[in-house]
C-alpha cells in the first residue's frame, strides 16, 4: 500500500491545480492545498485503495475543504457587508491564459468550472468525477458538456 508521504508527493501538483480552478484564486488554493493534506494526513488511515486511487481521494478531501472555505467566506462576506461596502476582488484564474478564455472561464458557475477541472485538467473519468460531485455519471457528461458549448460561444463571441 502507498504511503502517506508517497501519495503526498505524487499527487501535490493535481491537489493544487485543481484548487486552482475550483476557487479561481491562487493564494486560496495554495492556503486550501495545505489544508488539504493536513486533513488528509489525519484522515490517512481511512483510505481504502479499493474503493478508489489515492489522487482521486485527495481531491476529495480538496474538494471538501475548499467548499467549507466558501462556506465560511460567505459567513464572512456577510458580517463585513453589516458593517462596510464590500470591496471587489481581483478573480484571476491561471498565469498564462489569455484574458479571453480567462473572461470566458469566469462567466461559468463555480459548479461547472469544477467539473471541467475534474474532467480535464485532471483527467478524470466521468464516474470517478461522479462520485466525487455526488451526482450520477449522466448527469456529469451534460455539465461538462454544457460548460463546454458555454465556453466555446463566449470564445467564439470575444473572436
Amino acid at each position: 500500500m502507498t504511503s502517506f508521504s508517497q501519495a503526498a508527493e505524487r499527487h501535490l501538483e493535481d491537489v493544487y491545480g485543481y484548487l486552482v480552478w475550483f476557487t479561481g484564486d491562487r493564494g486560496a488554493a495554495e492556503d486550501l492545498t495545505g489544508e488539504t493534506f493536513e486533513r488528509a494526513l489525519r484522515l490517512w488511515p481511512r483510505f481504502d485503495p479499493q474503493r478508489g486511487s489515492a489522487r482521486t481521494w485527495l481531491c476529495q478531501v480538496a474538494r471538501t475543504a475548499a467548499l467549507d472555505h466558501f462556506r465560511s467566506e460567505r459567513r464572512r462576506t456577510r458580517r463585513e457587508q453589516l458593517a462596510a461596502s464590500p470591496e471587489r476582488i481581483d478573480e484571476r484564474f491561471v498565469e498564462g491564459l489569455s484574458p479571453d478564455l480567462e473572461a470566458a472561464l469566469l462567466r461559468l458557475s463555480a459548479g461547472e468550472r469544477e467539473v471541467v477541472a475534474l474532467r480535464i485538467v485532471l483527467d478524470l473519468d466521468a464516474p470517478t468525477t461522479a462520485r466525487m460531485l455526488g451526482i450520477s455519471p449522466t448527469n456529469c457528461t451534460t455539465r461538462l458538456n454544457r460548460a463546454l458549448k458555454k465556453l466555446e460561444e463566449a470564445l467564439h463571441v470575444a473572436a
